[in-house]
């Protein structure tokens, strides 16, 4: 090692799901939304008045975080908005998990939590889920310094209930508990009914599933007026304009056309619901997936087997080489046609194979 990289801070970097780039591919490995965003997206950026670009972005990201407030029913002061739900979070993680104890999440659960521990160097202790990967509430009842657990939990798909949540807020009153619902709109209630009982909850969704945005990077969180305001002074100190001129305006738009938002939802929880039950015919073993994916394996054919057959498909899943779960596919809930023809190339391999 050079002397120049002694005091060079280190991480160990999150991998995000392979992005081919291929014609004629199955792209199930990210869960994104198979569906176009809504109409009125596009046409707010094609009417933008692109001599507005010249100029800085509204560093408080007013006609966004607006509409966030007016559509779920909060205060502005109660949203802060941020360039998707991964900089929010990790505008939270540098905001509130400054103690010298471990901040707790679970082992099985989004894989970015412990690159931003280490990046910040936060202390963290993972909690095992149980043995249906279900979050044991109790097991949080111990001292730390935060809280933060996906909502459905993220590779697996599993729902918790408010009840669950509410228990490890009260039995956590001196430090911030973060809930990440990327997820949420897919089947599951949201906790924003506990908004106001509880001044430490921070609620972190984003644009990138739901509503068809991934690649505008769009992300907001919810919380007391006390910890808006703290996040918007680190936010501040790090980079006042962190989110673009056309981005707010796309994202505003998105909220505006609530009907397209609901219908295209519908259509991916039938799909989802549908293809669970195929699934079961072929043998697969899997969870109650309340998100816009399935976590599943097989008891007769290991999944890194699955995951390059389907591969040399060009039909593309998400495969973690993880203790507890390597045994397991990731597979995002696409369209229709996409998930028949994922069906037949299963029952293909299956049939060859078992």
């Amino acid at each position: 090692m050079n002397l120049w990289e002694t005091n060079i801070r280190k991480a160990v970097p999150y991998v995000p799901g392979e992005q081919p780039d291929q014609q004629r591919m199955i792209k199930l490995n990210t869960n994104e939304n198979p569906y176009p965003p809504a109409p009125g997206v596009a046409e707010s950026i094609y009417a933008s008045d692109t001599d507005r670009l010249r100029l800085y972005p509204d560093p408080e990201a007013g006609v966004l975080v607006n509409a966030l407030a007016k559509r779920y029913r909060v205060k502005p002061e109660q949203v802060f908005a941020g360039v998707g739900s991964d900089d929010v979070l990790a505008m939270a993680f540098l905001t509130f998990f400054n103690s010298q104890k471990p901040i707790l999440f679970p082992d099985i659960t989004y894989s970015f939590y412990d690159v931003w521990a280490g990046l910040f160097r936060i202390p963290y202790q993972t909690v095992p889920l149980d043995p249906q990967f279900r979050i044991c509430a109790e097991d949080y009842e111990i001292p730390n310094g935060g809280v933060v657990f996906p909502n459905p939990n993220a590779p697996t798909g599993e729902l918790e209930s408010l009840a669950l949540i509410e228990h490890i807020l009260q039995h956590n009153q001196d430090v911030i508990v973060i809930v990440d619902e990327a997820y949420i709109d897919f089947g599951g209630t949201s906790a924003l009914p506990l908004l106001n009982q509880y001044e430490n909850l921070l609620i972190v969704q984003t644009f990138s599933k739901s509503r068809s945005l991934a690649g505008m990077r769009i992300g907001y969180a919810f919380g007391s007026e006390t910890l808006i305001r703290y996040l918007n002074n680190v936010k501040y100190s790090f980079n006042s304009y962190t989110m673009n001129q056309l981005t707010l305006t796309a994202g505003a738009a998105a909220l505006r056309d609530e009907a397209y938002f609901k219908k295209t939802i519908h259509k991916i929880i039938a799909t989802r619901e549908r293809v669970k039950e195929e699934f079961q015919k072929l043998g697969f073993l899997f969870g109650d997936s309340q998100s816009n994916f399935l976590f599943v394996t097989h008891p007769d054919v290991h999944a890194q087997k699955l995951f390059e057959a389907l591969k040399e498909e060009h039909i593309y899943v998400r495969y973690f080489n993880k203790p507890r779960i390597d045994n397991y596919l990731r597979i995002t809930i696409g369209t229709d046609e996409e998930m028949d023809v994922l069906l037949d190339v299963l029952r293909g391999y299956l049939k060859k194979n078992v």
